[in-house]
């Protein structure tokens, strides 16, 4: 091998992904390598990038583009490459002979919604440097009543719906994963609107809805939510066997090993087979993972490292976990959805569609941030777990003129299957899911 071939700094993302509305790629590039953090945070959209000035590397994502590095030793110095997964990093070192310095724990995520700095000064190499580029104001809507927040925060939403429709799915079926809950059914209700509003069909729409066994709660709700609004010619149900579902094999695809993750992508998977075998063609999806985040509307008790008192007093925990620099922040992973993004992106990428969360954007999440939920709530679990359908309730209402139907909460795995199913086909333990991934690079 000779070393003098291998660029100092190798790019192997992907920038086709990258979703920017208001500039080009190189001209954002341009501001994240002037690392002006105010600047970054006008780059409208999704995105993942790198950029170099000789030593120094800047990275920037967020939440709905993953971006990976790894910093390989070469004759003459220090060689990062960057990458949207672990395994293109590892085949890419392999093709170099450079596998032998590999290991999954040796690659680092870059977090959602900092500007990462990187210097390339030789051995040892400094750790990161990080600058947040996004801050939401907390409690900025404190005088405002749940209507006026509900119509704020879903006008917001639907705008960057509008903006993805209007400039990056111009044509063809648009796929919507569907389970009726608070942030499908208003992912799939803000989408057609827009389409009519846009003078679009609206039969360029789909909802798809995963059956497992053909019995299962999201089924039933889905048909439920649907012919309630007239709207259950969109339905299309995707009906697999339970043998089908295979965790294993999610884990090389998300790359990770935290079960409810695993769990969750492995349904997502399974959809996304589901309609590609049916439609080969088929390129987006829309979806609404980061709403439950957003609203912060996870049963704390089910978490014995939270509290409702840790939940609300730290901006974005579930967006970004406990944050750059705490105890508890992985070098090998970023946190919260910045980290578990990879059960939406993965395996939607493995398949070739093109993914939207809209619910993860900066402009969404800024909105969110505002709202006063301490004074809401007044510390109530209850009140907190009602909040997110009341406000996306008031907001779709206040959007659309549809009265949107609301259900009580259910993760993915769950209504997918009967419960006695879950439990056959995924293990109890923590611990297995860990195994499972040690013995990828094993």
């Amino acid at each position: 091998m000779d070393n003098q071939y291998i660029e100092r700094v190798v790019d192997l993302t992907s920038p086709e992904k990258n979703t920017i509305y208001n500039m080009s790629i190189e001209q954002a590039r341009e501001i994240i390598k002037t690392g002006d953090t105010e600047a970054i945070r006008s780059i409208d959209g999704q995105f993942a990038l790198i950029s170099v000035n000789g030593k120094a590397v800047h990275l920037a994502r967020s939440i709905g583009i993953p971006l990976r590095y790894f910093i390989a030793k070469i004759i003459d110095g220090p060689c990062l490459v960057v990458a949207e997964r672990i395994d293109t990093i590892y085949q890419y070192l392999k093709k170099k002979g450079l596998d032998d310095q590999f290991h999954p724990s040796y690659t680092r995520m870059a977090p959602a919604h900092y500007l990462t700095k990187i210097k390339l000064l030789g051995c040892p190499d400094p750790n990161p440097a990080y600058d947040r580029f996004f801050t939401p104001k907390i409690n900025h809507y404190a005088k405002y009543s749940i209507e006026e927040i509900g119509e704020i925060y879903i006008r917001k939403l639907y705008l960057e719906i509008m903006k993805w429709l209007q400039y990056r799915v111009k044509s063809g079926p648009i796929g919507v994963s569907f389970s009726a809950g608070v942030d499908s059914g208003s992912i799939f209700l803000l989408t057609y609107h827009a389409l009519r509003e846009l003078g679009e069909n609206p039969a360029r729409l789909k909802a798809f809805t995963l059956s497992v066994d053909d019995i299962n709660q999201d089924l039933e709700q889905a048909r439920e939510f649907l012919d309630y609004l007239n709207l259950a010619i969109f339905l299309e149900a995707i009906e697999i066997p339970a043998s089908d579902l295979d965790w294993k094999k999610t884990i090389e695809i998300v790359e990770d090993y935290k079960p409810l993750d695993i769990q969750s992508a492995t349904m997502n998977y399974a959809l996304l087979k589901g309609i590609r075998s049916r439609y080969p063609d088929w390129k987006y999806i829309i979806d609404g993972d980061g709403g439950d985040e957003n609203l912060k509307d996870y049963p704390i008790e089910e978490n014995p490292e939270l509290t409702i008192k840790s939940v609300l007093n730290n901006v974005m925990l579930y967006q970004e976990g406990w944050g750059v620099g705490s105890m508890k922040h992985s070098l090998t992973y970023s946190g919260g959805l910045s980290r578990s993004y990879m059960r939406t992106f993965a395996p939607a990428d493995m398949l070739n569609f093109e993914g939207f969360s809209p619910y993860t954007l900066p402009n969404v999440i800024e909105v969110a941030e505002g709202i006063p939920f301490i004074e809401i709530t007044g510390w109530d679990y209850e009140k907190l777990y009602a909040l997110k359908g009341a406000i996306v309730k008031c907001g779709v209402n206040a959007v659309t003129g549809i009265e949107m139907p609301i259900y009580p909460k259910r993760r993915f795995q769950h209504g997918a299957m009967k419960k006695t199913t879950f439990a056959s086909h995924f293990p109890d333990r923590d611990l297995d899911y860990r195994l499972r991934y040690q013995a990828i690079y094993a």
